[in-house]
């Protein structure tokens, strides 16, 4: 098994993706690279010693030595708020991964995808949207993307633009766009039926979001008859991602 080793990592992009997210672009040499779903484990040390870390989703594929990460800012969090506010292009922090081998696409799969993602937990669904069009994939992908309001979309412009084969779908919880005939509210079982597969394709399914939004994606899906082998999650709390 390949040990796992903290590098090195320079910051050399970071771009707003909301008001309170950024997508950061680090260089990391000596990068093994990785696997559209994985995350990374994020390091900062103060100057006394003291140490913070925290995982993160990587939001691309691989690319060389450049890792990419979408990170949230976490009132009073110790990693997030530093990483978005204070680094600037040129800092360097430590990265250790690739993590995670069960929630990942991988680009020779022929099986239907469907992507859940709630709130923050679009990030690594996105890396495997990216992943197949990088690929030139035909397999067929279908996104139901569930957040607060409009102005907390990741990857807006991107997700706009035709991509032949990725069929998308918003869902809001607190606040929806106007003109939008579903009222908004937490996903339910209509809203995976509709901008979903039937369970008969047999797709692979990716739910990514908070524990309670997970946990009651998966149990949907399961009602829908989707099979629990096909039924891949991650979940995070308050400073995870």
């Amino acid at each position: 098994m390949r040990r796992l080793v903290w590098r090195p990592a320079e910051l050399v992009e970071s771009v707003a993706e909301t008001a309170v997210a950024r997508t950061l672009r680090f260089r990391v040499p000596g990068w093994p690279g990785h696997l559209a779903g994985q995350h990374v484990d994020v390091r900062l040390t103060a100057d006394d010693g003291y140490t913070a870390q925290r995982s993160y989703s990587i939001a691309a594929p691989a690319d060389g030595d450049l890792v990419e990460l979408t990170v949230e800012t976490v009132p009073d969090g110790e990693v997030s708020p530093y990483l978005n506010e204070v680094m600037q292009v040129g800092d360097q922090v430590e990265i250790r991964g690739p993590v995670g081998g069960w929630f990942v696409w991988r680009t020779e799969s022929k099986a239907p995808v469907l992507l859940v993602g709630g709130g923050s937990g679009i990030v690594p669904l996105m890396a495997m949207i990216r992943a197949r069009r990088l690929a030139g994939s035909r397999v067929p992908f279908r996104l139901i993307y569930s957040l607060r309001d409009p102005e907390r979309r990741y990857y807006a412009e991107e997700l706009r633009r035709p991509d032949p084969g990725l069929d998308l779908t918003y869902l809001y919880t607190r606040s929806a766009p106007d003109g939008l005939s579903r009222p908004a509210g937490r996903i339910m079982l209509d809203d995976l039926a509709e901008g979903g597969w039937p369970a008969s394709f047999e797709p692979d399914c990716y739910v990514c979001g908070p524990t309670a939004f997970v946990e009651s994606a998966a149990d949907l899906l399961l009602a829908l008859g989707h099979a629990p082998e096909r039924i891949r999650t991650e979940r995070f709390g308050p400073t995870g991602g």
